[in-house]
Protein backbone atom coordinates (compact mmCIF):
# COMPACT_ATOMS: atom_id res chain seq x y z
CA UNK A 1 0.00 0.00 0.00
CA UNK A 2 1.60 3.32 -0.88
CA UNK A 3 1.89 5.98 1.67
CA UNK A 4 1.04 9.61 1.29
CA UNK A 5 3.70 12.28 2.27
CA UNK A 6 2.66 12.50 5.58
CA UNK A 7 2.64 8.37 6.92
CA UNK A 8 -1.05 8.17 6.40
CA UNK A 9 -2.85 5.57 4.49
CA UNK A 10 -5.22 6.74 1.60
CA UNK A 11 -8.04 5.12 3.03
CA UNK A 12 -7.78 6.88 6.70
CA UNK A 13 -7.22 10.15 4.21
CA UNK A 14 -11.01 9.20 2.57
CA UNK A 15 -12.94 8.71 5.35
CA UNK A 16 -11.70 12.22 7.19
CA UNK A 17 -12.31 13.92 3.78
CA UNK A 18 -15.85 12.58 4.16
CA UNK A 19 -16.16 13.50 7.66
CA UNK A 20 -15.30 17.06 7.00
CA UNK A 21 -18.01 17.09 4.33
CA UNK A 22 -20.68 15.23 6.20
CA UNK A 23 -19.99 18.50 9.42
CA UNK A 24 -20.10 21.06 6.46
CA UNK A 25 -23.15 19.78 4.60
CA UNK A 26 -24.81 17.07 6.21
CA UNK A 27 -28.04 19.19 7.93
CA UNK A 28 -28.75 20.10 4.60
CA UNK A 29 -29.20 16.45 2.97
CA UNK A 30 -30.75 15.01 6.42
CA UNK A 31 -27.92 12.84 7.00
CA UNK A 32 -26.29 11.58 10.24
CA UNK A 33 -23.27 14.19 10.53
CA UNK A 34 -19.09 12.98 10.69
CA UNK A 35 -19.14 13.73 14.65
CA UNK A 36 -22.09 10.90 14.93
CA UNK A 37 -19.98 7.08 16.04
CA UNK A 38 -22.93 5.09 14.50
CA UNK A 39 -22.25 6.88 10.98
CA UNK A 40 -18.87 5.36 11.37
CA UNK A 41 -19.76 2.15 12.43
CA UNK A 42 -22.42 1.51 10.24
CA UNK A 43 -22.40 2.65 6.76
CA UNK A 44 -25.16 2.52 4.32
CA UNK A 45 -24.27 0.10 2.18
CA UNK A 46 -25.03 0.88 -1.80
CA UNK A 47 -27.46 -2.41 -1.48
CA UNK A 48 -29.34 -0.88 0.79
CA UNK A 49 -30.04 2.99 -0.52
CA UNK A 50 -30.76 3.88 -4.25
CA UNK A 51 -28.28 6.09 -5.03
CA UNK A 52 -30.21 7.45 -7.39
CA UNK A 53 -32.95 8.18 -5.18
CA UNK A 54 -30.69 9.10 -2.53
CA UNK A 55 -29.39 12.43 -5.13
CA UNK A 56 -32.87 13.62 -6.15
CA UNK A 57 -33.49 13.44 -2.43
CA UNK A 58 -30.91 14.72 -1.81
CA UNK A 59 -31.34 17.83 -4.59
CA UNK A 60 -34.92 18.19 -3.64
CA UNK A 61 -34.13 18.92 0.00
CA UNK A 62 -31.59 21.51 -0.96
CA UNK A 63 -33.89 23.63 -3.15
CA UNK A 64 -36.59 23.73 -0.81
CA UNK A 65 -34.23 24.53 2.27
CA UNK A 66 -32.49 27.39 -0.38
CA UNK A 67 -36.15 29.19 -1.25
CA UNK A 68 -37.42 28.84 2.29
CA UNK A 69 -35.28 28.98 4.90
CA UNK A 70 -35.68 32.79 4.76
CA UNK A 71 -39.49 32.49 5.69
CA UNK A 72 -39.64 29.83 7.92
CA UNK A 73 -40.77 32.47 10.28
CA UNK A 74 -43.13 35.27 9.87
CA UNK A 75 -42.41 38.98 11.26
CA UNK A 76 -43.19 39.57 14.48
CA UNK A 77 -46.21 42.16 12.96
CA UNK A 78 -47.69 39.69 10.70
CA UNK A 79 -47.65 36.67 13.50
CA UNK A 80 -49.37 38.79 15.73
CA UNK A 81 -52.16 39.53 13.60
CA UNK A 82 -52.64 36.26 12.08
CA UNK A 83 -53.02 35.39 16.31
CA UNK A 84 -55.65 37.54 16.35
CA UNK A 85 -57.31 36.55 13.40
CA UNK A 86 -57.35 32.65 14.67
CA UNK A 87 -58.49 34.26 18.09
CA UNK A 88 -61.95 35.59 16.73
CA UNK A 89 -62.37 33.09 14.15
CA UNK A 90 -61.31 30.41 16.80
CA UNK A 91 -64.64 32.73 18.79
CA UNK A 92 -66.87 32.89 16.35
CA UNK A 93 -67.09 28.81 15.69
CA UNK A 94 -67.83 28.76 19.25
CA UNK A 95 -70.35 31.03 19.45
CA UNK A 96 -72.52 29.42 16.11
CA UNK A 97 -71.53 26.22 17.63
CA UNK A 98 -73.73 27.19 21.16
CA UNK A 99 -76.31 28.95 19.03
CA UNK A 100 -76.86 25.67 17.06
CA UNK A 101 -77.03 23.93 20.77
CA UNK A 102 -79.96 26.02 21.53
CA UNK A 103 -78.01 27.84 24.08
CA UNK A 104 -78.76 31.82 24.46
CA UNK A 105 -76.50 34.47 22.47
CA UNK A 106 -73.48 35.28 24.58
CA UNK A 107 -73.55 38.99 22.77
CA UNK A 108 -76.10 41.22 24.44
CA UNK A 109 -76.03 43.98 22.26
CA UNK A 110 -77.18 41.85 19.65
CA UNK A 111 -79.60 40.38 21.65
CA UNK A 112 -81.26 44.11 22.72
CA UNK A 113 -81.02 45.35 18.66
CA UNK A 114 -83.42 41.88 17.94
CA UNK A 115 -85.40 42.90 20.27
CA UNK A 116 -86.05 46.89 19.43
CA UNK A 117 -86.78 46.46 15.89
CA UNK A 118 -90.60 46.83 15.71
CA UNK A 119 -93.42 44.08 14.00
CA UNK A 120 -93.95 46.29 11.30
CA UNK A 121 -91.78 48.81 9.96
CA UNK A 122 -93.75 52.03 8.25
CA UNK A 123 -91.69 52.24 4.36
CA UNK A 124 -90.90 55.40 4.27
CA UNK A 125 -90.21 57.06 7.69
CA UNK A 126 -87.74 59.04 8.74
CA UNK A 127 -86.25 57.37 11.19
CA UNK A 128 -84.33 54.15 10.85
CA UNK A 129 -82.44 52.56 8.03
CA UNK A 130 -83.49 50.10 5.42
CA UNK A 131 -82.32 47.25 3.53
CA UNK A 132 -84.75 46.92 1.10
CA UNK A 133 -83.93 46.51 -2.73
CA UNK A 134 -86.53 48.93 -3.64
CA UNK A 135 -88.58 51.15 -1.87
CA UNK A 136 -92.07 51.45 -3.08
CA UNK A 137 -94.74 53.72 -2.23
CA UNK A 138 -98.41 52.79 -1.38
CA UNK A 139 -100.62 51.81 -3.63
CA UNK A 140 -100.10 49.50 -6.86
CA UNK A 141 -98.86 50.56 -10.53
CA UNK A 142 -96.42 52.79 -9.17
CA UNK A 143 -92.50 52.52 -9.46
CA UNK A 144 -89.42 53.73 -6.97
CA UNK A 145 -88.86 57.15 -6.92
CA UNK A 146 -91.64 58.05 -9.60
CA UNK A 147 -92.68 61.41 -7.70
CA UNK A 148 -89.37 62.78 -6.86
CA UNK A 149 -86.15 62.21 -4.70
CA UNK A 150 -87.21 59.28 -2.16
CA UNK A 151 -86.47 60.39 1.99
CA UNK A 152 -84.58 57.92 2.47
CA UNK A 153 -81.84 58.14 -0.37
CA UNK A 154 -80.10 60.68 1.78
CA UNK A 155 -79.64 58.00 4.66
CA UNK A 156 -76.90 55.79 5.24
CA UNK A 157 -77.93 52.17 4.35
CA UNK A 158 -76.41 48.92 2.84
CA UNK A 159 -79.34 48.30 -0.12
CA UNK A 160 -78.86 48.62 -3.91
CA UNK A 161 -80.53 52.18 -4.08
CA UNK A 162 -81.84 52.72 -7.36
CA UNK A 163 -80.56 56.02 -9.11
CA UNK A 164 -83.04 59.07 -8.88
CA UNK A 165 -85.44 59.46 -12.18
CA UNK A 166 -83.82 61.50 -14.85
CA UNK A 167 -85.50 65.43 -14.43
CA UNK A 168 -85.33 66.32 -18.10
CA UNK A 169 -84.41 70.24 -19.03
CA UNK A 170 -86.98 71.92 -20.23
CA UNK A 171 -86.06 73.52 -23.48
CA UNK A 172 -85.77 77.28 -24.25
CA UNK A 173 -88.56 78.40 -26.42
CA UNK A 174 -87.56 79.47 -29.99
CA UNK A 175 -90.13 81.41 -32.52
CA UNK A 176 -90.86 79.22 -35.11
CA UNK A 177 -89.42 79.99 -38.75
CA UNK A 178 -91.48 80.94 -41.65
CA UNK A 179 -90.60 81.19 -45.47
CA UNK A 180 -89.49 84.57 -46.59
CA UNK A 181 -88.12 84.03 -50.17
CA UNK A 182 -87.44 81.90 -52.99
CA UNK A 183 -85.05 82.81 -55.29
CA UNK A 184 -84.84 80.67 -58.72
CA UNK A 185 -81.65 81.14 -61.42
CA UNK A 186 -80.08 77.99 -60.84
CA UNK A 187 -80.70 75.21 -63.78
CA UNK A 188 -79.77 72.24 -61.35
CA UNK A 189 -79.99 71.17 -58.05
CA UNK A 190 -78.82 74.03 -55.06
CA UNK A 191 -75.50 71.68 -53.90
CA UNK A 192 -73.65 74.51 -51.78
CA UNK A 193 -73.99 77.51 -49.88
CA UNK A 194 -71.30 80.03 -48.12
CA UNK A 195 -72.03 83.13 -46.47
CA UNK A 196 -69.63 86.08 -46.77
CA UNK A 197 -67.89 87.22 -43.59
CA UNK A 198 -69.48 90.61 -43.86
CA UNK A 199 -72.57 89.36 -44.47
CA UNK A 200 -73.60 91.36 -47.25
CA UNK A 201 -73.84 88.16 -50.22
CA UNK A 202 -73.76 84.62 -50.34
CA UNK A 203 -72.55 82.01 -52.94
CA UNK A 204 -74.55 78.94 -54.20
CA UNK A 205 -72.94 76.17 -56.43
CA UNK A 206 -75.58 73.77 -58.28
CA UNK A 207 -75.56 70.77 -60.99
CA UNK A 208 -75.34 73.57 -63.53
CA UNK A 209 -72.04 73.55 -62.83
CA UNK A 210 -72.32 77.84 -62.20
CA UNK A 211 -71.00 79.50 -59.03
CA UNK A 212 -73.85 82.61 -58.74
CA UNK A 213 -73.30 85.66 -56.28
CA UNK A 214 -76.48 86.47 -54.53
CA UNK A 215 -77.39 89.97 -52.45
CA UNK A 216 -78.11 88.43 -48.72
CA UNK A 217 -81.15 91.58 -48.23
CA UNK A 218 -82.51 91.49 -51.50
CA UNK A 219 -82.40 88.61 -53.12
CA UNK A 220 -80.92 89.96 -56.54
CA UNK A 221 -78.30 88.18 -58.46
CA UNK A 222 -75.08 90.19 -58.12
CA UNK A 223 -72.34 87.34 -60.55
CA UNK A 224 -71.99 84.55 -62.28
CA UNK A 225 -68.81 82.33 -61.96
CA UNK A 226 -67.81 79.70 -65.08
CA UNK A 227 -65.08 77.65 -65.03
CA UNK A 228 -65.82 73.96 -63.35
CA UNK A 229 -67.42 71.22 -65.75
CA UNK A 230 -69.12 69.34 -62.99
CA UNK A 231 -71.98 70.15 -60.25
CA UNK A 232 -70.26 72.07 -58.08
CA UNK A 233 -70.53 70.35 -54.27
CA UNK A 234 -68.27 72.65 -52.05
CA UNK A 235 -67.70 76.61 -51.71
CA UNK A 236 -65.66 78.32 -48.70
CA UNK A 237 -65.64 82.28 -48.21
CA UNK A 238 -61.94 82.92 -46.72
CA UNK A 239 -62.15 85.15 -44.10
CA UNK A 240 -59.03 86.91 -44.51
CA UNK A 241 -58.40 87.17 -48.16
CA UNK A 242 -60.55 88.06 -51.15
CA UNK A 243 -60.65 84.45 -52.15
CA UNK A 244 -63.78 82.37 -52.65
CA UNK A 245 -62.89 78.55 -52.80
CA UNK A 246 -65.14 75.99 -54.77
CA UNK A 247 -64.51 72.18 -55.76
CA UNK A 248 -66.77 70.05 -57.51
CA UNK A 249 -67.43 66.39 -59.27
CA UNK A 250 -64.42 67.19 -61.86
CA UNK A 251 -61.66 66.26 -59.22
CA UNK A 252 -61.21 70.14 -59.44
CA UNK A 253 -60.49 72.62 -56.42
CA UNK A 254 -60.22 76.34 -57.39
CA UNK A 255 -59.53 79.19 -55.96
CA UNK A 256 -61.17 82.68 -57.23
CA UNK A 257 -59.95 86.10 -56.43
CA UNK A 258 -62.99 88.05 -55.90
CA UNK A 259 -61.43 91.53 -57.35
CA UNK A 260 -61.02 90.32 -60.40
CA UNK A 261 -63.13 87.43 -60.25
CA UNK A 262 -60.79 84.92 -62.08
CA UNK A 263 -58.98 81.52 -60.78
CA UNK A 264 -56.08 82.40 -59.66
CA UNK A 265 -54.56 78.54 -58.20
CA UNK A 266 -55.66 74.90 -58.70
CA UNK A 267 -55.47 72.13 -55.91
CA UNK A 268 -54.49 68.65 -58.12
CA UNK A 269 -54.52 65.80 -56.17
CA UNK A 270 -57.89 63.94 -55.53
CA UNK A 271 -58.77 61.00 -57.30
CA UNK A 272 -62.47 61.46 -57.83
CA UNK A 273 -65.03 63.93 -57.07
CA UNK A 274 -64.53 66.35 -54.37
CA UNK A 275 -67.87 66.51 -52.55
CA UNK A 276 -67.39 68.87 -49.75
CA UNK A 277 -64.51 71.56 -48.32
CA UNK A 278 -63.33 73.70 -45.63
CA UNK A 279 -61.61 76.37 -44.20
CA UNK A 280 -59.25 76.73 -41.00
CA UNK A 281 -60.20 79.65 -38.86
CA UNK A 282 -57.28 80.61 -38.37
CA UNK A 283 -54.47 79.11 -40.54
CA UNK A 284 -54.10 79.34 -44.38
CA UNK A 285 -55.45 75.75 -44.88
CA UNK A 286 -57.60 74.61 -46.83
CA UNK A 287 -59.16 70.72 -46.26
CA UNK A 288 -61.00 68.67 -48.76
CA UNK A 289 -63.04 65.69 -48.35
CA UNK A 290 -64.55 63.65 -51.71
CA UNK A 291 -65.12 60.10 -53.55
CA UNK A 292 -61.85 58.73 -53.19
CA UNK A 293 -62.86 58.52 -49.14
CA UNK A 294 -59.76 60.72 -48.31
CA UNK A 295 -59.35 64.01 -46.57
CA UNK A 296 -56.63 66.63 -48.22
CA UNK A 297 -54.86 68.97 -46.36
CA UNK A 298 -53.63 71.81 -48.72
CA UNK A 299 -51.41 74.69 -48.05
CA UNK A 300 -53.73 77.65 -49.72
CA UNK A 301 -50.66 79.69 -50.89
CA UNK A 302 -48.45 77.45 -52.12
CA UNK A 303 -50.96 74.84 -53.42
CA UNK A 304 -49.05 72.15 -51.44
CA UNK A 305 -50.89 68.85 -50.63
CA UNK A 306 -49.59 68.74 -46.71
CA UNK A 307 -51.45 66.02 -45.14
CA UNK A 308 -53.79 62.99 -46.96
CA UNK A 309 -56.20 62.35 -43.93
CA UNK A 310 -56.70 58.32 -44.76
CA UNK A 311 -59.09 55.99 -42.60
CA UNK A 312 -62.46 56.30 -44.19
CA UNK A 313 -63.34 53.14 -46.24
CA UNK A 314 -66.11 55.27 -48.68
CA UNK A 315 -66.88 58.45 -49.39
CA UNK A 316 -65.82 61.16 -47.33
CA UNK A 317 -69.33 63.61 -47.64
CA UNK A 318 -68.65 66.57 -44.80
CA UNK A 319 -65.54 67.89 -43.36
CA UNK A 320 -65.42 71.20 -40.59
CA UNK A 321 -62.47 73.20 -39.21
CA UNK A 322 -62.55 74.42 -36.23
CA UNK A 323 -59.15 76.08 -34.22
CA UNK A 324 -58.98 73.81 -31.25
CA UNK A 325 -58.75 70.04 -31.06
CA UNK A 326 -60.07 68.37 -32.75
CA UNK A 327 -59.01 70.95 -35.52
CA UNK A 328 -60.21 68.48 -38.47
CA UNK A 329 -63.44 66.32 -38.41
CA UNK A 330 -64.81 64.42 -41.24
CA UNK A 331 -67.91 62.18 -41.94
CA UNK A 332 -68.30 59.58 -44.27
CA UNK A 333 -70.89 56.90 -45.53
CA UNK A 334 -68.65 54.18 -44.01
CA UNK A 335 -71.11 55.03 -40.57
CA UNK A 336 -68.18 56.89 -39.26
CA UNK A 337 -67.49 60.25 -37.85
CA UNK A 338 -62.95 60.38 -37.52
CA UNK A 339 -61.49 62.97 -35.47
CA UNK A 340 -58.21 64.45 -36.56
CA UNK A 341 -54.69 65.77 -35.52
CA UNK A 342 -54.03 68.34 -37.86
CA UNK A 343 -50.20 68.68 -37.11
CA UNK A 344 -49.33 64.80 -36.83
CA UNK A 345 -51.65 64.28 -40.19
CA UNK A 346 -53.55 61.04 -37.78
CA UNK A 347 -56.63 60.06 -36.41
CA UNK A 348 -57.35 61.14 -32.58
CA UNK A 349 -60.55 59.49 -32.62
CA UNK A 350 -62.99 57.61 -34.29
CA UNK A 351 -67.20 57.46 -33.56
CA UNK A 352 -68.88 54.82 -34.79
CA UNK A 353 -72.64 55.27 -33.14
CA UNK A 354 -74.02 55.61 -36.19
CA UNK A 355 -75.80 52.75 -38.04
CA UNK A 356 -75.96 53.83 -41.33
CA UNK A 357 -73.56 56.76 -43.83
CA UNK A 358 -73.10 59.82 -42.17
CA UNK A 359 -74.01 62.80 -44.48
CA UNK A 360 -74.12 65.99 -42.55
CA UNK A 361 -71.94 67.98 -39.37
CA UNK A 362 -72.44 70.91 -38.11
CA UNK A 363 -70.09 72.71 -35.44
CA UNK A 364 -71.80 75.26 -33.05
CA UNK A 365 -70.61 78.64 -33.56
CA UNK A 366 -69.95 79.35 -29.76
CA UNK A 367 -69.83 76.08 -27.90
CA UNK A 368 -67.02 73.38 -28.27
CA UNK A 369 -69.58 70.53 -29.67
CA UNK A 370 -70.62 69.09 -32.94
CA UNK A 371 -74.00 67.42 -34.38
CA UNK A 372 -73.89 64.64 -37.21
CA UNK A 373 -76.53 63.14 -39.16
CA UNK A 374 -77.48 60.11 -41.17
CA UNK A 375 -80.72 58.39 -42.31
CA UNK A 376 -83.19 58.82 -39.08
CA UNK A 377 -80.70 59.98 -36.45
CA UNK A 378 -79.01 62.72 -35.60
CA UNK A 379 -76.12 62.45 -32.34
CA UNK A 380 -74.29 65.25 -30.59
CA UNK A 381 -70.70 65.31 -29.67
CA UNK A 382 -68.52 67.12 -27.29
CA UNK A 383 -65.20 68.07 -28.04
CA UNK A 384 -62.10 67.28 -27.77
CA UNK A 385 -62.96 63.83 -26.65
CA UNK A 386 -66.19 63.26 -28.84
CA UNK A 387 -68.06 62.12 -25.77
CA UNK A 388 -71.43 61.36 -26.77
CA UNK A 389 -74.00 64.05 -25.56
CA UNK A 390 -77.39 63.48 -26.69
CA UNK A 391 -79.66 62.10 -29.56
CA UNK A 392 -82.11 64.49 -31.46
CA UNK A 393 -85.11 61.56 -31.81
CA UNK A 394 -87.86 62.09 -34.54
CA UNK A 395 -86.63 63.27 -37.92
CA UNK A 396 -86.79 60.00 -40.03
CA UNK A 397 -85.69 60.42 -43.31
CA UNK A 398 -82.25 60.82 -44.75
CA UNK A 399 -80.44 64.09 -43.30
CA UNK A 400 -78.61 65.36 -46.39
CA UNK A 401 -78.04 68.81 -44.18
CA UNK A 402 -77.49 70.18 -40.99
CA UNK A 403 -77.38 74.47 -39.55
CA UNK A 404 -77.11 75.66 -36.17
CA UNK A 405 -76.56 79.18 -34.78
CA UNK A 406 -75.72 81.06 -32.34
CA UNK A 407 -79.79 81.23 -30.61
CA UNK A 408 -78.86 77.38 -30.09
CA UNK A 409 -81.01 76.32 -32.71
CA UNK A 410 -80.25 73.43 -34.90
CA UNK A 411 -82.13 73.01 -38.56
CA UNK A 412 -81.91 69.51 -40.13
CA UNK A 413 -83.04 69.07 -44.01
CA UNK A 414 -84.10 65.92 -45.07
CA UNK A 415 -84.04 63.93 -48.91
CA UNK A 416 -87.79 64.05 -48.71
CA UNK A 417 -88.47 67.69 -48.13
CA UNK A 418 -88.90 67.25 -43.95
CA UNK A 419 -87.85 70.54 -42.59
CA UNK A 420 -87.12 70.15 -38.25
CA UNK A 421 -85.37 72.73 -35.97
CA UNK A 422 -84.63 71.68 -32.59
CA UNK A 423 -83.12 73.20 -29.55
CA UNK A 424 -79.46 72.50 -29.17
CA UNK A 425 -79.08 72.25 -25.62
CA UNK A 426 -82.19 69.76 -25.00
CA UNK A 427 -82.79 68.04 -28.30
CA UNK A 428 -86.44 68.65 -28.41
CA UNK A 429 -88.02 69.33 -32.17
CA UNK A 430 -90.32 72.02 -31.38
CA UNK A 431 -91.26 72.88 -34.93
CA UNK A 432 -91.53 70.09 -37.93
CA UNK A 433 -92.68 70.88 -41.63
CA UNK A 434 -92.34 69.79 -44.92
CA UNK A 435 -90.80 72.22 -48.02
CA UNK A 436 -92.76 73.66 -50.92
CA UNK A 437 -91.49 72.66 -54.55
CA UNK A 438 -91.46 75.18 -57.03
CA UNK A 439 -94.28 75.48 -59.44
CA UNK A 440 -93.66 73.79 -62.74
CA UNK A 441 -91.18 71.40 -60.99
CA UNK A 442 -91.35 67.71 -60.36
CA UNK A 443 -93.21 67.10 -57.03
CA UNK A 444 -90.05 64.76 -56.38
CA UNK A 445 -88.01 67.21 -56.71
CA UNK A 446 -89.00 68.08 -53.00
CA UNK A 447 -85.23 67.67 -51.36
CA UNK A 448 -82.69 69.56 -49.34
CA UNK A 449 -79.62 69.40 -50.30
CA UNK A 450 -77.50 72.63 -48.36
CA UNK A 451 -78.27 74.61 -45.72
CA UNK A 452 -76.86 78.14 -43.62
CA UNK A 453 -76.89 80.14 -41.51
CA UNK A 454 -76.09 84.08 -42.49
CA UNK A 455 -73.34 85.58 -39.82
CA UNK A 456 -76.58 86.68 -37.72
CA UNK A 457 -78.16 83.88 -37.28
CA UNK A 458 -81.53 85.27 -38.20
CA UNK A 459 -81.58 83.87 -41.75
CA UNK A 460 -81.33 80.41 -42.88
CA UNK A 461 -80.65 79.53 -46.15
CA UNK A 462 -81.57 76.73 -47.55
CA UNK A 463 -80.62 74.97 -51.63
CA UNK A 464 -83.26 72.63 -52.91
CA UNK A 465 -83.42 70.28 -55.39
CA UNK A 466 -86.39 71.96 -56.98
CA UNK A 467 -83.26 74.10 -58.34
CA UNK A 468 -84.78 77.18 -55.49
CA UNK A 469 -82.91 78.75 -52.92
CA UNK A 470 -85.23 79.28 -50.44
CA UNK A 471 -84.62 81.83 -47.40
CA UNK A 472 -86.37 81.30 -43.69
CA UNK A 473 -86.93 83.39 -40.90
CA UNK A 474 -88.12 83.84 -37.67
CA UNK A 475 -91.70 84.63 -37.31
CA UNK A 476 -91.24 88.60 -35.44
CA UNK A 477 -95.18 88.41 -34.33
CA UNK A 478 -94.86 85.02 -32.16
CA UNK A 479 -94.77 85.32 -28.41
CA UNK A 480 -94.78 82.36 -25.84
CA UNK A 481 -98.93 82.91 -25.46
CA UNK A 482 -99.83 82.93 -29.39
CA UNK A 483 -97.17 79.71 -30.04
CA UNK A 484 -97.08 78.00 -26.43
CA UNK A 485 -94.24 75.59 -26.05
CA UNK A 486 -95.37 71.82 -26.78
CA UNK A 487 -92.93 69.57 -24.47
CA UNK A 488 -94.05 67.29 -22.30
CA UNK A 489 -91.76 65.58 -19.96
CA UNK A 490 -90.78 61.45 -20.06
CA UNK A 491 -90.41 59.52 -17.17
CA UNK A 492 -88.21 56.85 -18.88
CA UNK A 493 -84.47 56.39 -19.48
CA UNK A 494 -83.25 57.36 -22.99
CA UNK A 495 -81.30 54.04 -24.58
CA UNK A 496 -78.32 55.71 -26.53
Amino acid sequence: MSLPRDGTPSENRVRSSAKRTRELFGSQYTFPTASDSSFTQSRPTPQTIDPFESADCAGLTSRIRNEYEDVRELPPALAASQASASASAAARRKRVKTEVNGEPQSDSQTVKMIEGIPAKAEIGGSGGKSTALTLRTNGTGRGPNAKGPNPQSSLPSSSLVRKQTVQQPKPEWHAPWKLMRVISGHLGWVRALAVEPNNQWFASGAGDRTIKIWDLASGSLRLTLTGHIATVRGLAVSPRHPYLFSCAEDKMVKCWDLETNKVIRHYHGHLSGVYTMSLHPTLDVLVTGGRDGVARVWDMRTRANIHVLSGHRQTVTDVKCQETDPQVITSSLDTHVRMWDLAAGKTMGTLTHHKKGVRALALHPTEWTFASGSTGSIKQWKCPEGAFMQNFEGHNAIINTLAVNEDNVLFSGGDNGSISFWDWKTGHRYQSLDTTAQPGSLEAETGLMSSTFDKTGLRLICGETDKTIKVWRQDDQATPETHPLDWKPTLGRQKF
